[in-house]
């Protein structure tokens, strides 16, 4: 049984440093599609668990894809960007369809906001894939 804990706590802390080490190693556009991925994840848990009527765990997963969007509002140079305002409305939107989902337990509203949440991964990655030919 040690064995089996030693080799569980290897495999986790060998994911842990491939990971730290995918980041650390990442282009700009990539670790903003890693977030926008990570958005995804965070709305898709969170939905699953409200549909489960797991509250803790919902609350959890939705609060943390809040801090997420976020970091992508505070991240966003809205002068620089072309349609930079356009965008950064789109955030103010998903993060409060995130709190609304959230404080109302309403998953409903948390699927609208992971439809949103997946168009614009989809549109990051397009977008990250566009930059990498240039």
């Amino acid at each position: 049984m040690r064995t089996l804990m030693y080799a569980s706590h290897s495999v986790r802390s060998a994911q842990s440093a491939y990971r730290d080490n995918a980041v650390a190693t990442a282009s700009p556009a990539r670790l903003l599609v890693m977030l926008v991925e990570r958005l995804v994840l965070d709305i898709e848990r969170g939905l699953v668990a409200q549909q489960a009527e797991d509250w803790p765990q919902a609350h959890q997963h939705l609060l943390h894809a809040q801090d997420v969007v976020v970091e992508l509002e505070s991240s966003l140079d809205v002068d620089k960007m072309p349609a930079g305002r356009q965008l950064a409305s789109l955030y103010e939107f998903l993060r409060g369809h995130l709190v609304l989902g959230n404080v109302r337990r309403d998953a409903h509203v948390t699927h609208e906001a992971l439809t949103i949440a997946r168009q614009l991964c989809d549109t990051w990655r397009q977008a990250a894939m566009a930059a990498a030919v240039s």
